[in-house]
Order: structure tokens, then sequence, then C-alpha cells
């Protein structure tokens, strides 16, 4: 498809942006005084690949992760012995 002004655009977005989604063009470029200022391409959703685990090996949990819980609250709450 050749090149669509901004004003062309506007009267038929519907129509270009069937014609994306649905491949029968794969990019169309919208012009504006003759230059190319934007390009209407189909949207590709991220992959939803599953993200929990993805560390899983790389590190180890200390055994006392939880030992010092009751003094990082004391801390935040103001209340720390100098």
């Amino acid at each position: 498809m050749p090149p669509v002004t901004v004003l062309q655009a506007k009267s038929i977005l519907s129509r270009l942006v069937r014609a994306v989604e649905e491949g029968s063009e794969r990019e169309i470029i919208i012009t504006r005084n003759g230059r190319p200022v934007a390009r209407l391409v189909p949207f590709e959703a991220p992959s939803a690949e599953p993200r929990l685990g993805i560390a899983k090996g790389v590190f180890t949990v200390p055994e006392d992760l939880n030992a010092r819980n009751a003094e990082l609250a004391a801390l935040f709450q103001g209340k720390a012995d100098s």
C-alpha cells in the first residue's frame, strides 16, 4: 500500500487497522506534507512465558533469613537502640 496522508488516515482509519490486523498489509506509512511521520503496524503482545522460578538454582536462601525480622521491624518503626 502506498503511503497515506494524515487526512486520508483519519477518514479510513478503521479500514487501515483492519488491513494490518488481518495481515493484508504488514505496515502502513502515514505522511504529513510528503514526509513519513508514523507507521501503523500490528500489535505484538509480549510472550506469556511463566516467570516464577526463573532464578531457581542461581542462589540459595540462608537458613537464618527470618532471624532478624523483629530487629528490622524495630528499625523501621524508629525503635532501634543506638
